[in-house]
């Protein structure tokens, strides 16, 4: 029988060592550590990914694995909770260093069985509402970040590159303003604002470039 710790880093403030670190102080003694890296929990399950498939491989009936929550299994509820009742019918048993938590077969009880699914569920679910969140924070985040970038930009200009080139062109040749603005399909205002201010026009391109 063997203790094996799963590892699963998906971003840069993550790391194997500390993984490992946490289980050996919460008393583990740690025979092997497989890991897999850069690898969402979302959106791969556990046996698509290079090591979780040889995971599976690896676990026999009696030994131990290890991770640091569920969500090192996955963030997917589906997922997870078919992840470790496949580990618990194989005869392993799953624990985690955060909570100090125990998933296996071995009671019969139903009413101990039943305590035991739902709290497979609630971790699981717990799993994917954390990383929804998390994308949400984040999508949120960068949204706001554009938001002010395009503030600080100003306001976007109404025309294009080669219509801006179209107009300096044409009112350089002394052409009337209603005759460039049907040319180039643009208001007579922005070819007024364009020959009034033709540095103010030209930055704006180039910040919304």
């Amino acid at each position: 029988m063997q203790t094996i710790l799963y590892a699963r880093v998906s971003t840069a403030d993550q790391t194997i060592a500390h993984q490992r670190t946490q289980a050996e102080a919460a008393g583990f003694k740690v025979d092997e550590v497989i890991a897999d890296e850069g690898v969402s929990g979302l959106t791969t399950s556990l046996r698509d990914r290079p090591q979780g498939r040889r995971l599976f491989d690896m676990l026999r009936r009696g030994d131990t694995l290890v991770v640091r929550w569920v969500d090192r299994l996955g963030r997917n509820y589906a997922d997870v909770c078919d992840t470790i009742r496949e580990l618990m019918r194989r005869g392993v048993i799953v624990r985690t260093v955060i909570n100090g938590l125990t998933f296996d077969g071995a009671t019969k009880d139903p009413m101990q069985q039943a305590v035991r699914d739902a709290l497979i569920g609630f971790m699981a679910a717990t799993a994917q509402a954390q990383a929804e969140a998390t994308k949400e924070a984040q999508r949120a985040g960068i949204d706001h970040a554009k938001g002010r970038e395009d503030a600080y930009r100003g306001r976007k200009p109404s025309f294009t590159r080669a219509q801006f080139d179209a107009v300096s062109g044409a009112l350089g040749q002394g052409q009337g303003v209603s005759d460039i603005a049907t040319v180039t399909g643009l208001s007579r205002q922005t070819i007024y604002r364009i020959r009034d201010n033709p540095v103010e026009a030209e930055a704006a391109l180039a910040r919304w470039a």
